[in-house]
């Protein structure tokens, strides 16, 4: 049995954020993780993260082989492939990271700041004692021998697994499960091709919600002949299965003729707006168990970072002033909502309205930008989203007998403000939570 201040579940890029920000306050932290330590990075990812999360967390930007390319913007395809959106801006200028490097290189800078760290190890359940949790019961994948770690905080960053929070009791008062139909199933490959990538500075997302139901495709470069290619459906009961699609859709695209894999595999994440709540007496959520991702392309790894660092400060401030009550680590859940939480929020609004979408609405929307790239650009940085409606374009609209749509349209920005106002106003205390949850019900069941 060793006792720490904080146990932290999971070496990934949220948690290795949190251990570092905790031990970086002075605090001792235990850091532990299924995976050996040479093979902490090993993640089928798309790769891809945006330069703002760097500056905002003065993190140094990737370099040599930990960077496989910059990202000047995004190329968004309509399914018919008529119509492109060409996004650039400082929101969506960032880097194609060696996941794998850039993973070591954040455990690093936790074990740098003081975390001691666990490989190897397989985490079985968290210890609960009179209402909170007290750290993890665990056993060693070397010798099967179990051990206690003890916490006065434990953090669950175990991504979708969420091995802390999907067996805590109901008196903790954390959601447990994630709906399916907020996750989405995904595969993708890392492969080389034969010639040169006409533009390997911008990431290519295409929708189709034939090919890619409630999910879409792309083709992001890692170099000049590299790319992370892959396709995600919503995992709805019955969904159709990624990998199949991709070879049969996008490899089939003659750019990857006589193209070789890399790597492949697959995953799921999940594409809504964070959990309710992140805390509980003497536990915290961060990343992908909290669902601290974009709602609409599923990147994960800003987030979790940011998550991270804001678990990190709040629990050594907690500490600092006595037990780590649901109470004192409530400042997470305020900071992180009215941040990222609350952009979080309108997207999937937005991504609620897509996956209700055809391929005519989408290729109708697309061709007469009804949104125009600059303001997707807005929406992606959490701003509000602006119709480009004119009188002209209702007029074609009614002709083509879409004005339901262009009424869903009208309706889904609304509730987007709405959204993202209500998460900027979430509550100070957490005994104001259940009345701000009905707010939220009522809301995303429109």
């Amino acid at each position: 049995m060793k006792h720490y201040d904080v146990v932290v579940v999971g070496a990934g890029t949220g948690g290795c954020m949190t251990a570092k920000t905790a031990a970086s306050a002075g605090l001792s932290v235990c850091l532990v993780d299924r995976k050996d330590k040479g093979t902490i990075g090993q993640k089928v990812c798309g790769d891809a993260v945006g330069k703002h999360h760097f500056d905002n967390l003065g993190l140094a930007y990737p370099t040599g082989q930990e960077k496989e390319e910059d990202i000047s913007g995004i190329n968004v395809y309509s399914p018919d492939l008529q119509t492109v959106f060409r996004i650039v801006g400082e929101g969506l200028t960032g880097f194609m990271i060696n996941r794998y490097l850039f993973g070591q290189r954040l455990l690093t800078d936790a074990l740098d700041a003081g975390a001691e760290f666990f490989d190897s190890v397989h985490v079985l359940e968290p210890i609960v004692e009179k209402g909170f949790v007290k750290g993890v019961e665990a056993r060693s994948l070397k010798d099967e021998v179990k051990t206690q770690l003890i916490g006065e905080v434990t953090v669950d960053a175990s991504g979708m697994s969420a091995i802390i929070r999907s067996k805590l009791p109901s008196e903790i008062g954390l959601e447990q499960n994630v709906r399916s139909e907020d996750t989405v199933v995904c595969y993708r490959e890392i492969r080389e091709l034969k010639d040169e990538i006409k533009e390997h500075e911008f990431c290519e997302i295409f929708l189709n919600l034939e090919e890619a139901p409630g999910g879409y495709y792309w083709i992001f470069p890692e170099g000049k002949t590299r790319v992370n290619v892959g396709l995600g459906v919503a995992a709805v009961k019955g969904h159709l299965n990624p990998k199949n699609k991709l070879y049969r859709h996008v490899l089939a695209m003659p750019m990857f003729e006589s193209s070789t894999v890399l790597h492949g595999g697959g995953g799921v994440v999940p594409t809504r707006r964070p959990l309710n709540s992140l805390v509980g007496n003497g536990v915290v959520l961060v990343g992908d168990a909290g669902c601290q991702v974009n709602p609409i392309h599923g990147g994960g790894i800003g987030p979790s970072m940011m998550g991270g660092a804001i678990a990190g400060k709040v629990i050594a401030e907690a500490l600092e002033k006595g037990e780590p009550t649901v109470e004192s680590l409530w400042p997470i859940n305020v900071r992180f909502m009215k941040g990222y939480g609350a952009k979080q929020a309108g997207l999937d609004v937005f991504r609620m309205f897509l996956q209700k979408l055809s391929n005519d609405d989408l290729d109708y929307g697309m061709k007469y930008r009804l949104i125009k790239e600059e303001d997707v650009l807005k929406a992606s940085l959490g701003e509000e989203i602006r119709l480009n409606v004119t009188d002209a374009t209702r007029r074609v609209f009614k002709g083509l007998g879409r004005l339901t749509f262009l009424k869903a349209l009208y309706s889904m920005a609304k509730t987007v403000k709405k959204a993202k106002t209500l998460y900027n106003e979430y509550p100070s205390s957490h005994k104001e939570l259940p009345k701000w949850k009905i707010q939220v019900e009522k809301l995303f069941s429109m």
